[in-house]
């Protein structure tokens, strides 16, 4: 489906969780009449347990607290934070939960991927952050780096529409009547600012490349400058081939990627599609700084996309997620000058012939992986062209 631009939004970017805790707790803290989160990782870190007592103490002062958490992404949620949550009067389930770990079935791989919150309806926070301690991460040595955003305004309605519905169908799943919504508020969609934004979600029904086609259409339209951020990169054809057009036709393409390697499998997978990209003209960064989380672009200074959505088949074509596109040019601007910051202070540029230049074995593995993942991905019954 087309995206509805919604005018008359406040938004603000939150760079790393530096930024995201403090506002998320800040805005649980006010809450007078409702929380609602969905994560993907609740840890049991120092900044899982703030969460956690934050959304406690609104319970017991009589807020409408609801949380979900993925089965996969928090597996230890049940044990760790669960129980406190319920007996302080929260709200707490757990999407897809998981009992049998090895056993590969369609149905365990579309996760619940998204970041949301939403208080009281008047604010919301929609990225890629999950409810974990930026230096919880295989690299310590400096903290996170990833992307929110606060909104206030008019996309407050679709947020907590797609907050509701999934609530619902996990209700329904299981059968719980206790957790009804009840003592509902409904966003006014007032306008809060002079933004004009979009919320997207992908699910596995009515908006199932939503994101994107959304990704797809903003690139084929630049003219200037396409600047992309993620953390795990594996596009489809069509992806690529947009992205290598763009560059054919003089747009400026900078991809910033992840430089430690936290999947090695699919790190090496990542790496296979430099070669074509590099060669056409497409400018390669890896970011070496720290652990890189951010799924984010800006094109042309004027679109601009934060959310929980990497570019490769466990998000466009499986899990459940959440983006924010916002047509704005001061709030991509101030996205972009973060990104060259990053760029700047924290990656290493890959030479135009760095693939060339890697030994043979080298690239066999890398390739290797590639086919490997193919392979995973057309077992899962979502291989093709995308």
């Amino acid at each position: 489906m087309a995206p509805e631009f919604l005018p008359g939004n406040r938004l603000r970017l939150l760079n790393s969780g530096a930024e995201y805790f403090p506002a998320l707790l800040e805005a649980i803290s006010e809450a007078e009449r409702e929380v609602h989160l969905e994560t993907y990782i609740f840890e049991d870190d120092q900044t899982g347990r703030a969460v956690a007592a934050a959304l406690a103490a609104a319970a017991r002062r009589g807020v409408d607290v609801r949380v979900l958490v993925d089965g996969f992404g928090a597996p230890g949620f049940a044990e760790q934070h669960q129980p406190g949550l319920l007996a302080a009067g929260v709200q707490a389930l757990v999407y897809r939960p998981e009992i049998a770990r090895f056993r590969l079935r369609r149905h365990r791989l579309r996760r619940l991927h998204r970041k949301l919150a939403l208080i009281d309806a008047r604010v919301a926070f929609v990225g890629g952050i999950n409810v974990i301690d930026d230096f919880n991460s295989p690299h310590r040595s400096s903290p996170r780096y990833d992307y929110a955003v606060r909104v206030e305004g008019p996309l407050l309605v679709p947020v907590q529409r797609a907050l509701r519905r999934l609530w619902e169908v996990v209700l329904w799943a299981r059968l719980n009547r206790r957790y009804r919504l009840t003592r509902l508020i409904e966003a006014s969609g007032a306008a809060r600012g002079d933004q004009t934004a979009a919320f997207l979600v992908r699910d596995n029904l009515r908006h199932r490349h939503d994101i994107e086609r959304a990704y797809l259409d903003a690139i084929g339209a630049a003219r200037e400058e396409i600047v992309l951020a993620n953390a795990y990169f594996l596009p489809g054809r069509r992806f690529r081939r947009a992205l290598r057009a763009a560059a054919g036709r003089g747009v400026r393409v900078t991809i910033l990627l992840q430089g430690l390697v936290e999947y090695r499998l699919l790190h090496y997978a990542t790496q296979a599609l430099y070669g074509n990209l590099l060669a056409a003209g497409i400018r390669i960064f890896e970011y070496q700084r720290s652990f890189l989380h951010a799924k984010v672009a800006v094109i042309d200074r004027h679109w601009a996309t934060v959310g929980s959505s990497n570019i490769d088949p466990f998000s466009l074509l499986l899990a459940r997620e959440a983006n924010v596109v916002v047509l704005d040019r001061r709030f991509a601007e101030e996205l972009e000058q973060s990104l060259a910051a990053a760029i700047r202070d924290g990656a290493r540029e890959l030479p135009a012939d760095s693939w060339q230049r890697r030994p043979w074995y080298s690239r066999l593995l890398r390739r290797a992986s590639y086919g490997l993942l193919r392979i995973f991905v057309g077992i899962s019954g979502y291989g093709g062209k995308r």
